[in-house]
């Protein structure tokens, strides 16, 4: 069976690197195997220490990688499409460069870069495909679309074209350009390919989403959003990596309080993303760059292991309505025998436990449709802590 690997972190987490190492890793374990990045940045090239280009290049045996242009990628799926939505809004007296800044979704060209995936399963020619750059969060809404437009569009579609031609004459009576037969074909094929899409991402057996983070707040704080936005996607999270921990050989005294915070930092991560699997990777003492490097990399972090495994399935949050009611539940590392607050505290939801080791506080993100009801209570159940919100005023 083909497996789809996304890697998602902040910037400077060590993504591509880590993309690459995998994919070292796979071809040696005999895939065909596919490195996708669609990082500005061009950091497949900085890994490689050669140029990579939007051609496939051949790096080693059974491996390939392919540097994409997001911008390039909107254009060739949304150029159509996007070209209608701005006559439209300048029909109406919206100034030509506001229209174009309008009908550019915001986030959308990391979704169309994703489609290279959609188009390269789709070639049945690869066993493993890499890709080192995920929508966000906000992205990921956008595989929505075609199941809230999908069958509508098509019926819609099928009834406009034969009066293309018709909307022709009739434009000037109803003051709208009219969409062509090409952009109506063009906004169906786009639908089916998101279609497609998501029908791979959400297919846990083939996708898996890994996230990416430094033994640092701001970082690890990034990954629990991501962790929250993905399951309420469907898009299963079976693995975290903690990059660039600094070993305990390092014995500098500069370093002690940066090593301290990184211990705190790690603690809270096991907290926070718990029941997901991590796995912990240390700072080399050279830049990792080049096969040689990348090699050492993917022996650190897999050593015997086999990285297109599924570490994970499941969600470790889960949302059930009731009535006017919202029942959260996040699985926990910690029993009733542990003393444990609850608090909402803006959008997040602060868990304070107090274990033999100290007080831990988790941070958890909440569902934008809590930020409508107020906190009734929470209780803790077989591993699971149930939150429940109501609205508020009873509406």
């Amino acid at each position: 069976m083909k497996r789809l690997i996304l890697y998602t972190g902040k910037g400077g987490t060590g993504k591509s690197v880590i993309s690459c190492a995998t994919g070292i890793k796979t071809s040696e374990l005999g895939y065909n195997t596919l490195v996708i990045s669609a990082d500005p940045a061009h950091t497949l090239s900085d890994a490689f220490g050669k140029k990579i280009g939007n051609d496939l290049e051949k790096v080693m045996e059974r491996l390939w990688v392919l540097q994409i242009d997001p911008i390039v990628e909107m254009r060739k799926n949304f150029s159509l499409i996007q070209e209608y939505i701005v006559s439209v809004l300048a029909s109406r007296g919206i100034d030509e460069t506001l229209a174009y800044e309008i009908a550019s979704l915001p986030t959308m060209t990391h979704l169309f870069a994703l489609l290279k995936v959609e188009e390269f399963f789709s070639k049945d020619v690869f066993d493993v495909i890499l890709m080192d750059t995920v929508p966000s969060g906000e992205a990921l809404r956008y595989l929505q679309f075609p199941k809230i437009l999908g069958s509508v569009s098509r019926k819609l579609a099928k009834f406009l074209t034969p009066f293309t031609e018709l909307g022709k004459f009739l434009q000037p009576l109803i003051g709208l350009p009219t969409p062509s037969k090409e952009v109506i074909k063009s906004e169906v094929q786009l639908i089916s390919r998101l279609e497609s899409l998501a029908e791979i991402l959400k297919n846990s057996d083939i996708s898996s989403l890994r996230l990416i983070a430094n033994p640092d707040s701001f970082s690890i704080e990034n990954i629990r959003r991501t962790l929250l936005g993905a399951n309420l996607y469907g898009i299963n999270v079976d693995l975290s990596i903690i990059n660039k921990i600094i070993p305990d050989k390092v014995k500098d005294d500069f370093f002690q309080r940066w090593k301290e915070l990184q211990r705190e930092a790690l603690e809270k991560a096991k907290l926070s993303l718990y029941p997901l699997p991590i796995k912990f990777l240390e700072l080399f003492d050279v830049e990792v760059k080049g096969l040689d490097m990348l090699k050492k990399v993917a022996e650190e972090l897999f050593k015997e292991e086999d990285p297109t495994k599924v570490y994970f399935k499941g969600s470790p949050f889960s949302l059930e309505y009731k009535g006017n009611s919202l029942i959260f539940r996040v699985k926990v590392p910690f029993t009733e025998k542990d003393e444990c607050e609850v608090e909402r505290i803006g959008e997040d939801l602060m868990i304070k436990v107090k274990k033999d080791i100290g007080e831990l506080i988790n941070f958890i993100p909440l569902p934008s449709v809590a930020n409508y009801m107020s906190l009734k209570r929470a209780k803790l159940l077989k591993g699971e802590l149930e939150i429940t919100f109501v609205k508020e005023n009873g509406g």
